[in-house]
């Protein structure tokens, strides 16, 4: 498969070798291009890029490396990268899918909400700062957007 848009139902965009394995809620398969890619394509899909989308969570939350982004915010889809953007293996996580992770050994397991699991060659912390980071974006738009409703 040569393109792909982030949607509600996808749940990692994990790198492998100048591909990228992508975990949908029913199923997985590649795309031949690089996550970061599919990010940039997802994120300009959705009106922006991923530099700018990079650049909000910064103006929202004062993070500025390994920044979570949202690449959709009417259906609060927020990613967060495993390593720095900038490096070919990096790979996305949707924050909204995961149910819970853990440690094994020098890997993080990634259980989603479907029960669908992910092996990271990352470290706990790193993942779980990512998450908190995440969190910290998702909680600040909920509270933008339930200002505007009032």
């Amino acid at each position: 498969m040569q393109d792909y848009e982030i949607n509600t139902d996808t749940l990692a965009l994990i790198s492998e070798k100048g591909k990228t394995k992508v975990y949908e809620n029913n199923q997985e398969f590649y795309v031949d291009k690089l996550a970061n890619n599919i990010m940039e394509d997802s994120c300009a899909y959705f009106g922006s890029s991923l530099l700018g989308r990079q650049k909000g969570t910064s103006n929202l939350i004062g993070v500025t490396h390994k920044c979570p982004v949202i690449v959709e915010e009417t259906k609060e889809i927020i990613f967060f990268p495993t390593c720095s953007p900038r490096l070919k293996e990096c790979s996305w996580v949707s924050l909204k899918n995961i149910d819970r992770y853990y440690t094994v050994g020098n890997k993080v397991i990634i259980i989603f909400k479907n029960k669908q699991k992910i092996e990271l060659s990352t470290s706990y912390g790193i993942i779980d700062n990512q998450v908190l980071r995440a969190t910290r974006l998702e909680s600040v738009l909920r509270g933008r957007k339930n200002r505007k409703n009032i």
